[in-house]
């Protein structure tokens, strides 16, 4: 199983940095959790084709982990040799956005279908909406469907994928809860999206300081995966972003309460399980 951080920025545009998305590949299976600013761009640089994708997976439907769930749809259908489906699991209202999000493609899907002969119809989507408790099979690999909490934002969901060797919890935004522990428990990896408070507090601003009651901080995300007895601990979606150099401050954090490995840096970094 290889998990690789393909966006580890935040809603904030960064010239460095694209939104949050991160991809598996396990038991040959190429699943995208999440589809932020720059999605494809990273993929490409992870090696994988938007044709390949097997699944995309959505934790919730803030805008900053959807931006571009039309490029996703677009280049999996251009990209793809024949036709193939693009399974989509997500919360409710899931089905709202890909069917507002086909609505907005509608001129592009035409112009292409009028210009290439071999396309013969329009993008092949099947959106399934999920709860906590729901599992389903991604090819080979096991997915389960478990609580979050990222209030006002509901529901969002985590999700914790097992190819039968090894298993990784997405955790999407939220702070710690019952059913994050819960899909957590015994997982051979973590990935989750962090703030650092310290540094959000030294910004006077209102709407910045509303994100400190629903993000995990990096303490947080390592007490959980304390609890949870998790090996490796993943942290992404940095807010801040991570200044060039201070990694090492970051992962002190961490370590202060999490004695396993821990991963954390720019995009397209890469753990193998």
């Amino acid at each position: 199983m290889q998990i690789t951080l393909l966006g580890t920025g935040n809603p904030i545009p960064d010239p460095r940095r694209g939104g949050p998305a991160t991809l598996v590949r396990a038991a040959g299976a190429t699943v995208l959790i999440d589809c932020g600013r720059g999605v494809l761009q990273r993929m490409m640089g992870a090696g994988a084709m938007p044709g390949m994708l097997s699944a995309l997976l959505i934790t919730h439907l803030h805008s900053d982990h959807l931006t571009d769930l039309n490029d996703v749809i677009t280049m999996h259908w251009v990209m793809s040799p024949v036709q193939q489906t693009l399974r989509i699991y997500g919360p409710p209202r899931t089905a709202e956005i890909v069917t507002a999000t086909l609505a907005a493609l509608a001129p592009d899907i035409q112009y292409r279908l009028d210009h290439h002969n071999d396309l013969t119809s329009g993008p092949q989507i099947e959106v399934v909406e999920v709860v906590p408790g729901d599992e389903f099979t991604i090819g080979a690999v096991s997915v389960k469907v478990g609580a979050t909490d990222h209030r006002p934002v509901e529901p969002t969901v985590a999700f914790r994928l097992d190819d039968g060797t090894h298993s990784v919890v997405l955790g999407g935004d939220g702070i710690p809860c019952d059913g994050l522990h819960e899909l957590c428990l015994g997982a051979d990896a973590y990935v989750q999206t962090v703030i650092r408070d310290d540094l959000v507090k030294l910004v006077p601003s209102q709407r910045f300081q509303d994100i400190l009651d629903y993000h995990s901080t990096v303490e947080q995300a390592a007490q959980t995966a304390t609890r949870a007895g998790v090996t490796t601990l993943v942290l992404t979606h940095y807010v801040p972003a991570i200044a060039s150099g201070a990694e090492d401050e970051w992962r002190a954090l961490a370590a202060a309460h999490f004695s396993g490995n821990i991963v954390l840096g720019d995009d397209l970094t890469s753990v193998e399980l």
